[in-house]
């Protein structure tokens, strides 16, 4: 199945996941690209995101697959047809003719600034590096049945860095689980209110910059 590379920027980011289903639906029906449609009572046209991505969060990796009805177009075409057809935030970089799997999808490279509006706590990148150091850092998560678990989200970072960016922020950069196990970004951020109250930031935002197999190769 062919799919595309795209990023979600700017006033883009508050668009919701179904919103952002619906705005690709439309752009490759103005685009002149029609969607194969599933069975069923009522066909849905047939696209997909591989990571539904949360509202208020930019990204420079997010993958849509997609199966055009009709004669193929060539993807450079594809793109710049998509391109104007889409909002100004949501751009497609790259179309692919088939991509990987998406069970081989098991990283994600991200950053979560942490900005404080009186200035950086003393000690606070090495009060961070410990907390994300530890054999053990406990955050509760909602299971799709509504229970509540306990989930380790220090066994799903598999780098972690911690830099102070200016006097009022630090960036926190990982490479996290994305799927089976899936780590929120958030979760680290919320982690530093549980476990480090002093050290909790003003306001917290994340970016996904990259995804890649097990391996550590980029995936597409």
């Amino acid at each position: 199945m062919p799919r595309l590379l795209f990023e979600k920027k700017g006033n883009a980011v508050w668009i919701s996941h179904l919103d952002l289903m619906r705005l690709f639906q439309r752009a490759f029906k103005r685009a002149g690209l029609p969607l194969t449609h599933g069975q069923g009572y009522n066909p849905r046209p047939q696209v997909s995101i591989a990571l539904p991505l949360s509202v208020g969060i930019e990204s420079s990796c997010e993958l849509l697959d997609f199966d055009l009805d009709g004669a193929s177009v060539p993807a450079e075409e594809m793109k710049e047809r998509l391109n104007r057809a889409l909002v100004e935030g949501v751009k497609v970089l790259e179309v692919y003719d088939e991509g990987r799997k998406i069970k081989h999808l098991s990283l994600l490279e991200c950053t979560v600034a942490l900005e404080y509006d009186t200035g950086v706590p003393a000690e606070a990148v090495s009060g961070l590096r410990e907390l994300f150091g530890r054999e053990e850092v406990l955050m509760e998560k909602k299971t799709k049945s509504g229970d509540i678990q306990n989930q380790n989200i220090v066994s799903m970072i598999r780098r972690m860095s911690v830099s102070q960016k200016d006097e009022n922020a630090l960036e926190l950069r990982a490479l996290i689980c994305c799927q089976n196990p899936t780590l929120n970004p958030m979760q680290m951020a919320a982690a530093i209110e549980k476990y480090l109250p002093d050290l909790k930031p003003d306001f917290a935002k994340c970016a996904r910059l990259e995804i890649y197999d097990n391996d550590e190769t980029i995936f597409r």
